[in-house]
């Protein structure tokens, strides 16, 4: 990844996010008409679909035609044109790309204790740091929608993500570079909503997940058959997909791999995640360690080319495994990071690898009060902001951001937009495949 050309002095810094307010006011963040669309955002679905197994497609249209939300974290490459069709900051960071509320979640770093941040980056791409906020923001009013708040609760948590975002990056900007790097976030245990993704995140073990994913034979535990969204893979299919642990392995760091040696594979499967990423190839590998147990499950995920990289520059999209894209991104903005985290490839295509269900939880929208929602928006906007200081500039983002009034008021206008598009968009789907 290159880092994001940096002037000599946090004044030089904080003034040329200053100085781009005049080349792009903050009320410009505002603008949303679909009649800047050139492309059908259904076609451009249709298009997404690419180099994946056809026979899932219908599942995915089914989960994104569940619900506005649901058709939103589906429609990814829509919101990336619909991103590229106006001017932007021009301030880069490392962009989660798929922000929205469930791709915050649980898992376990790398001294085994459970962590709470960003955990999806299938998207990631440096990129003008303001759309992952427009994203973000834009799916807090989705969920808020999704469970029945009223309108005014919804606002009141997108305000409350942006005020949480704008608030610690100025924080940021003026701390030691290392002390960013190394930035906490320690209210997370009382919030409610992510106390109970953390409670839930203590029962999803490895164990669990063998009972859940697996059965017992008279060969020993093997997955379980249920199609379409678990498959065991047998023969040639099987070993082709073992055979990517070896150019896996040299991803890892050296004390990694030595642990990774001391596992041996005992079964593969096929397995269907998510709404964005239903149809690409995604492999489970079950390894056993010291003893029955002791297991170990691998995920190895197909990784397409980011839905921006159409949109920008060359300088910005380097030409690599698109495996890790997705882990350096990660890795950029995450503080901790699973500690299996690597790629490989697999039939001509770049795959992530990554542990399965360690741990991880995500909250439950269907559930969330009014409250929960503010109180978790604001953690969305304090991971979001240390990620991008991670990655970014603090001081120039700050500098553009200011005071947070004019930033936050047009970033809402925004987001109360295109959640309206998002629900247009969404009947037009339903009523296409009806």
């Amino acid at each position: 990844m290159r880092p994001t050309p940096s002037p000599q002095t946090p004044q030089d810094c904080r003034l040329a996010g200053e100085q781009r307010r005049k080349k792009f006011p903050r009320a410009a963040l505002a603008h949303w008409s679909s009649n800047d669309r050139k492309h059908d955002p259904l076609k451009l679905i249709v298009k997404s679909l690419h180099d994946r197994v056809e026979a899932l497609s219908p599942l995915k249209y089914k989960r994104m035609c569940a619900s506005p939300f649901g058709f939103f974290r589906g429609a990814a490459p829509v919101m990336a044109y619909d991103l590229s069709l106006s001017k932007n900051t021009g301030i880069s960071a490392q962009l989660c790309g798929d922000a929205h509320v469930q791709n915050l979640g649980a898992y376990t770093g790398p001294d085994g204790r459970l962590i709470f941040d960003i955990n999806d980056f299938d998207e990631t791409i440096r990129g003008p740091f303001e759309w992952d906020l427009k994203r973000m923001a834009t799916s807090i009013l989705l969920t808020g929608d999704y469970a029945h708040l009223k309108q005014s609760a919804c606002n009141t948590a997108a305000e409350m993500f942006l005020s949480s975002y704008a608030g610690l990056m100025q924080q940021l900007s003026r701390m030691p570079i290392l002390a960013v790097a190394r930035f906490q976030v320690h209210r997370l245990g009382g919030v409610a909503p992510i106390f109970k993704i953390l409670r839930k995140a203590e029962h999803e073990t490895p164990m669990h997940s063998l009972e859940r994913l697996t059965e017992d034979t008279a060969h020993g535990r093997i997955f379980k058959t249920s199609p379409p969204l678990l498959k065991r893979l047998t023969g040639p299919d099987a070993s082709a997909v073992l055979a990517s642990l070896k150019p896996y392995t040299h991803s890892l760091l050296p004390e990694r791999q030595h642990f990774l040696s001391q596992y041996r594979p005992i079964d593969v499967a096929f397995k269907v995640v998510g709404t964005g990423s239903i149809g690409l190839r995604d492999y489970c590998v079950l390894l056993q360690g010291n003893g029955t147990r002791d297991p170990l499950f691998l995920q190895i995920k197909q990784e397409a080319p980011s839905v921006y990289a159409e949109y920008l520059p060359k300088s910005q999209v380097e030409n690599e495994n698109n495996g890790k894209r997705t882990a350096d991104g990660q890795r950029a903005m995450q503080l901790q990071s699973d500690p299996l985290l690597g790629w490989t490839r697999l039939g001509g295509r770049d795959y992530l690898v990554r542990q399965l269900n360690d741990h991880k939880a995500s909250v439950d929208i269907a559930t969330l009060k009014a409250s929960d929602l503010a109180e978790y928006a604001a953690v969305c906007g304090e991971l979001l902001a240390r990620g991008h200081a991670r990655s970014g500039d603090a001081r120039t983002i700050a500098g553009y951001i200011g005071n947070g009034a004019r930033f936050k008021s047009a970033m809402l206008d925004f987001a109360q937009s295109y959640a309206a598009q998002t629900a247009t968009d969404w009947k037009a789907l339903v009523k296409s495949r009806a």
